[in-house]
């Protein structure tokens, strides 16, 4: 076969550093998640939504075929953290944004075709939802769910 084809779904979840809310303006939030999209599309990967809240994002997106997953999301935070570092103050909203930084970790998780659209509205519901669960509530669900053991010293950094 000459031609490589693929379309795998990914659900990723990273979360600023030690959870602190930099992302706290609905202006800053929706700029953040938008830019995340742009840079995902630029690395081949189809956005198919990005949102979340002051202190995390969920990204769900294509895997392209010539990257790994780990490729993936570290150019979505490295690109994303020097815009915000260069960005500074958002104005209106007072938000510092000079030391601002993403986890070193972050989490992956497939997702079929056929739960595209939960997803989708799951992500999409992030402020009501996290108005009853926290961030580390919500991503130790996610761990059971998928079957990965984690260590609690080692998942929050």
């Amino acid at each position: 076969m000459p031609q490589s084809l693929s379309r795998v779904y990914l659900h990723c979840i990273f979360s600023t550093k030690d959870r602190h809310p930099f992302l706290n303006s609905a202006e800053l939030l929706a700029e953040t998640h938008a830019f995340i999209g742009g840079i995902a599309k630029s690395l081949g990967s189809e956005p198919i939504r990005v949102g979340g809240v002051a202190d995390h994002v969920h990204a769900l997106v294509t895997l392209p075929r010539t990257l790994c997953i780990a490729d993936l999301v570290k150019e979505m935070k490295r690109v994303s953290t020097n815009h915000l570092k260069e960005t500074g103050t958002v104005s209106g909203a007072g938000v510092r944004l000079g030391d601002f930084g993403w986890q070193s970790g972050y989490g992956a998780f497939s997702v079929s075709e056929s739960n595209v659209p939960a997803v989708v509205a799951y992500i999409a519901g992030q402020e009501e939802h996290h108005r009853k669960v926290t961030f580390q509530d919500e991503y130790r669900n996610f761990l059971k769910r998928h079957g990965i053991a984690w260590d609690e010293r080692y998942v929050w950094d």
